[in-house]
């Protein structure tokens, strides 16, 4: 959410902004000035007819006392006049300041200067690479897939570990049920990237809500425009559609004090989402379903500074668990046409498929500026100095990051320690949480 008043004074420079991240979003700017103006006048034709209002309403006390009832008549009817001016104005100050919430809260974050230009994942820049694609297989050719390999592994009744079949005939297509030591493994990895983030790299864990009021929503920026990609209930709560949401709004509505900060957050939930526009994409396997587990990062900073220094960081603590695991994978600077609706700035990291032949995003780690803090009203109070004793409060910065999408990190690990025999390797830091297992077959 943007302050009109900034865009008020620097329309030429919100327009250029709203431009790089596409084109045409430049005339919105136009749009919210209008309506804002509509505001403005509204408010101040209610506040000229209220004075008038209350200046005859003494007035008229006066002339009933003399006995002028051709003045008292005359005053009455100004009265009742200045009565409907406020009733009118007061009704178009009310839908003028709805269609320019409409606009600040539908309107996407700007990008970053150093933000490349460009429309879709074309345009996104590649930062570095780490590790060898197939250095794990040994140079093979004959690859399966993780649906498949999943598929080829059973338990002891002969029922497949990676199940499609029996999640779909219970909830439809776009749902998994792993058994046995997938289950295991599954949750190993989830336990690791808990240990790694809380024990070395200073998160605070936390377990959240995983069903929230519209609000959360609007505060993180899911809503008003995407609700189509999450699942709401009948009671109008929503479903996560990742625990950024839950995280973030830990510090919805307050004011927090200068040594509080900054707060670095970590949580392992399910997440929900309803892969809207996505037919026919990823349909085969656990790349893109409804529902998913994800250890997501949130971090709550001062200022620009030190979101931008906090974005290299949460980036490198995704990193290292890639790097744990011995997971080839890539960093991506994503272009402004690419990045999420409140993102400043995002890099994606993108792990290697052997079975595609490429990379895929595994995580994703956004500095979102104070975008997400005016939706909230979540502010922090500097610490008070000589020059200003009682310093006012100012919006946070907020950040978030994947790590990790735990099924992709799953899919990664199968497809790059399979075996020729379709058994799975365990990768070594994984086998103290496997209870010292080091192949799944």
């Amino acid at each position: 959410m943007f302050d009109i008043r900034a865009i008020r004074d620097n329309p030429d420079a919100f327009r250029a902004a709203f431009e790089r991240k596409q084109k045409g979003l430049g005339d919105v700017v136009s749009h919210m000035l209008d309506h804002d103006a509509a505001v403005r006048k509204a408010v101040s034709d209610k506040q000229e007819a209220e004075s008038a209002r209350n200046a005859k309403s003494k007035e008229i006390g006066k002339a009933k006392a003399s006995g002028d009832e051709a003045l008292f008549e005359k005053l009455r009817n100004e009265v009742a006049d200045a009565k409907i001016v406020i009733e009118t104005a007061g009704e178009q100050e009310e839908a003028a300041r709805e269609e320019l919430n409409k606009l600040l809260y539908g309107t996407p974050n700007i990008p970053m200067p150093d933000v490349p230009e460009g429309e879709d994942e074309e345009g996104n820049v590649e930062q570095h690479q780490w590790g060898t694609p197939n250095a794990l297989l040994g140079g093979r050719n004959n690859v399966q897939d993780h649906a498949d390999l999943g598929a080829g592994l059973k338990n002891a009744i002969g029922q497949p570990l990676m199940d499609f079949e029996a999640a779909a005939a219970m909830s439809g297509a776009r749902f998994v049920a792993l058994r046995g030591q997938l289950a295991r493994l599954d949750r190993a990895l989830a336990a690791f990237m808990l240990d790694k983030q809380t024990l070395e790299n200073g998160y605070e864990e936390v377990n959240p809500p995983l069903l929230v009021r519209p609000e959360a929503m609007v505060g993180t920026g899911q809503l008003p425009k995407f609700g189509e990609e999450s699942f709401q209930t009948t009671n109008g709560h929503w479903l996560i559609a990742t625990s950024e949401i839950s995280l973030t709004n830990l510090i919805r509505e307050q004011i927090l004090v200068d040594d509080q900060l900054p707060i670095r957050m970590t949580g392992h939930t399910p997440c929900f989402r309803s892969e809207a526009g996505s037919a026919g994409r990823d349909t085969k396997g656990m790349i893109r379903l409804h529902q998913f587990n994800k250890v997501e990062m949130v971090s709550i900073v001062r200022d620009e500074a030190e979101g931008l220094a906090e974005l290299e960081r949460m980036t490198k603590c995704a990193e290292g668990i890639l790097e744990a695991l011995n997971l080839p994978y890539r960093r991506m600077l994503l272009c402004s046409g690419d990045m999420g609706f409140g993102a400043r700035k995002t890099y994606d990291l993108e792990v290697w498929l052997p079975s595609q032949d490429t990379y895929r995003e595994i995580s994703s780690c956004s500095y979102c500026g104070d975008f997400q803090a005016r939706r909230m009203s979540a502010r922090w109070r500097p610490a008070p100095s000589d020059d200003s004793p009682k310093p006012k409060p100012e919006f946070v910065h907020t950040l978030n990051g994947s790590g990790l999408a735990v099924g992709r990190t799953l899919v990664a690990v199968l497809e790059n320690y399979q075996n020729e025999d379709g058994s799975i390797t365990v990768p070594e830091v994984l086998r103290p949480y496997m209870g010292g297992l080091e192949v799944i077959s």
